[in-house]
């Protein structure tokens, strides 16, 4: 991150709240081996399970965020699950940005029957919600992990292809890609040397906001089951431990509120920091703004 936008998000005290907030979560997943010292250290993300009874025990001395159903250590499903938030959200949005980049831009620099096959393909994507088909898909597959990634890059990508396609039809029109076709510039070199760089600063901003939600999305998979294996360090799977306990045991309501709050908050805390993060790189990234 150079000097200039440092001090941008500096200035702007929303943008330096989500700063903050995303860079103590990224703290906490590389160190989350130090945190939480792995008990499995084949699969770091196997949450240690004390015993099989049902109740969830409050914090204590053994267990700083007590424990959910069937005794999994919320501590170490909060730390290790930081790890996989990111891994999930950035490996998703990576892959979508590139699919997306690919076929817009295709879709936009040759036209014709190209746009027309590659944009209609794209609104059959869009006429499914969202949600649903990464269900469809993510139940199709198993649940998995990978399984579950797979899913949501597939629903992920069409934004992408979108707001890059209407870019470069609004860059390649240019006086300067058309003095570049006057020195020869053609095709491939073309797209990426000219009309590109001046395309993809939209769908930048996109998947910085785009991160927090996969990993919302992601958490509802795991929650409704369709997510990572049963045991895994994953906070949709630490909340659906907890959506027996949210009304307490019948006698003291909220009794096991931890179990709800602590993985409720780590997601809400790390969609909301890439949030307004992603709102300060739209100002930044984009040579539009002022």
């Amino acid at each position: 991150m150079n000097n200039r936008i440092f001090k941008r998000i500096v200035k702007n005290k929303a943008s330096l709240a989500g700063f903050v907030l995303v860079a103590c979560f990224a703290v906490v997943a590389l160190l989350a081996p130090v945190l939480a010292p792995a008990a499995n250290p084949g699969n770091p993300y196997q949450i240690p399970q004390h015993s099989y009874e049902m109740t969830p025990q409050p914090p204590s001395a053994e267990h700083w965020f007590g424990t959910a159903e069937q005794q999994y250590d919320l501590y170490y499903g909060v730390i290790w699950g930081t790890r996989l938030a990111f891994k999930v959200g950035m490996t998703v949005t990576f892959f979508a940005f590139l699919i997306g980049l690919f076929l817009g831009a295709n879709a936009a620099y040759f036209g014709g029957k190209t746009d027309e096959l590659i944009m209609r393909f794209t609104d059959i994507v869009f006429a499914v919600p969202s949600l649903v088909l990464a269900m469809v898909i993510a139940a199709m597959l198993g649940p998995d992990l990978n399984n579950m990634m797979i899913a949501l890059t597939a629903v992920a990508w069409p934004s992408y292809a979108r707001l890059v396609r209407s870019d470069v039809l609004s860059v390649k029109n240019r006086d300067f890609v058309t003095a570049s076709k006057a020195l020869g510039a053609r095709g491939g070199r073309l797209l990426m040397r000219h009309i590109l760089p001046n395309s993809i600063y939209p769908s930048i901003v996109v998947a910085s906001l785009d991160i927090g939600y996969i990993v919302l999305t992601a958490a509802s998979l795991s929650f409704l089951g369709l997510g990572a294996q049963p045991g895994t360090a994953d906070w949709g799977q630490l909340i659906a431990l907890a959506r027996n306990w949210v009304l307490g045991d019948g006698v003291h309501t909220f009794a096991y509120w931890y179990t709800v709050v602590v993985p409720g908050g780590a997601i809400f805390l790390f969609v909301i920091g890439w949030n307004l993060l992603g709102d300060d790189f739209r100002d930044i990234l984009d040579p539009r703004q002022g």
